[in-house]
């Protein structure tokens, strides 16, 4: 929720910035007249800072801030608490809960840490050699992860590294450029310049993470996206779309803007989405039930089940039941996508299905799911 507030002001502020139109005042980096809720608004940038330091003055940071606490809080109480469900992946790489979260919490300081050298290097002066380094490294990212974790687990830290960054943006770079420019006009001294153009950068780059990181943050929902063996890909193929899309929309409100950016990027999704949708499987030899029914109870029934077993769960997931032969049918596609084609449940595996389990499934449904 509070991610929606800080993104909201994020593309609030690229628009305003890219709507700004000349004003006869020097001192303006440009005005706009608006109209919302049934009022009038007047908005005036300075080009460096106003004559006189206004008596209140708002500043917007606790968006950001909150929005990595409360990320950050739910990364250790899912991901860490439960790192052998929802990070660990044994087929993957077999760690340790304690090596897991390491190379978790590591991951996103290493993403700061890198990021913020690029950026501060000569090669920060070049946006468009950044922008190409940035996305080679994090489609090595993306693969790294992936074959550290489960898909899950590679999919929320890919998110939580972008959101980091965008974060320490905010902390390490806006705020305290924003702090010596007030102090600056307090003091009687013209600002530099230097800070408004390092805020800026930092602000625009914030604006093309956002797309993936608001995916990677339902992404858990969607197995077919983090369950695929291409799993990397589809973080890869999200992130050049989604920046492709805030590219066509930054250009757009500054005025005309090409159609190739928002035609490639919505077509790069349309791709991902037809390449990684679970694929209808074709008429299989009948499975007689009782096979599907000792599967089930064995690997599925202690969670999904009207009183669950399985320590700590008082229902069953989402609500699904699979404890009787009929429930079972009922939930024979959502078994044939998330056990068979994503292996997204059992969660990390935790039952231990065999890959001949899973064959067994497949072809059950694909005889058509019946029940003998």
């Amino acid at each position: 929720m509070v991610g929606i507030a800080w993104i909201g002001a994020s593309f609030y502020f690229i628009w305003l910035d890219d709507h700004l139109e000349l004003s006869s005042d020097p001192r303006l980096a440009g005005e706009l007249w608006a109209v919302h809720g049934g009022g009038f608004y007047r908005a005036e940038k300075f080009r460096l800072a106003p004559p006189a330091m206004p008596a209140r003055l708002h500043w917007f940071k606790w968006e950001a801030y909150w929005t990595w606490i409360t990320g950050f809080f739910l990364l250790v109480l899912i991901y860490y608490a439960g790192a052998e469900i929802y990070l660990i992946d044994p087929s993957v790489m077999a760690l340790s809960k304690p090596a897991a979260i390491g190379i978790g919490i590591g991951s996103l300081i290493g993403g700061v840490v890198v990021y913020e050298g690029l950026c501060r290097s000569p090669l920060g002066k070049r946006d468009d050699l950044l922008g190409a380094v940035l996305f080679v490294l994090l489609a090595g990212t993306a693969w790294g992860l992936t074959q550290v974790f489960g898909g899950r687990g590679a999919f929320i830290h890919y998110g939580a590294i972008l959101g980091s960054i965008m974060v320490a943006n905010v902390a390490h770079v806006i705020i305290p450029g924003q702090r010596r420019m007030v102090e600056a006009l307090a003091a009687g001294r013209e600002p530099v310049a230097k800070d408004g153009v390092m805020g800026r950068q930092r602000s625009v780059h914030n604006t093309y993470f956002t797309l993936p990181v608001l995916f990677t943050m339902i992404a858990s929902h969607h197995a077919f996206t983090f369950g695929t063996r291409w799993n990397w890909l589809v973080l890869v193929g999200l992130t050049l779309a989604g920046a492709l899309i805030r590219v066509w929309f930054v250009l757009r409100h500054k005025g005309a803007a090409p159609a190739w950016p928002l035609v490639a990027g919505i077509g790069l999704l349309f791709a991902l989405m037809f390449l990684f949708l679970p694929k209808t499987i074709e008429k299989a030899v009948p499975v007689k039930f009782e096979e599907i029914r000792r599967i089930v109870e064995a690997r599925c029934a202690n969670c999904h089940a009207a009183k669950p077993s399985f320590e700590g769960l008082n229902e069953a997931p989402k609500g699904i039941l699979l404890d009787t032969p009929e429930r079972i049918r009922a939930q024979a596609a959502m078994i044939l996508s998330q056990t068979v084609v994503a292996k997204a449940m059992p969660p990390g595996n935790l039952t231990q299905m065999t890959d001949e389990e899973r064959a067994l499934l497949a072809r059950w449904v694909g005889g058509g799911a019946k029940l003998d």
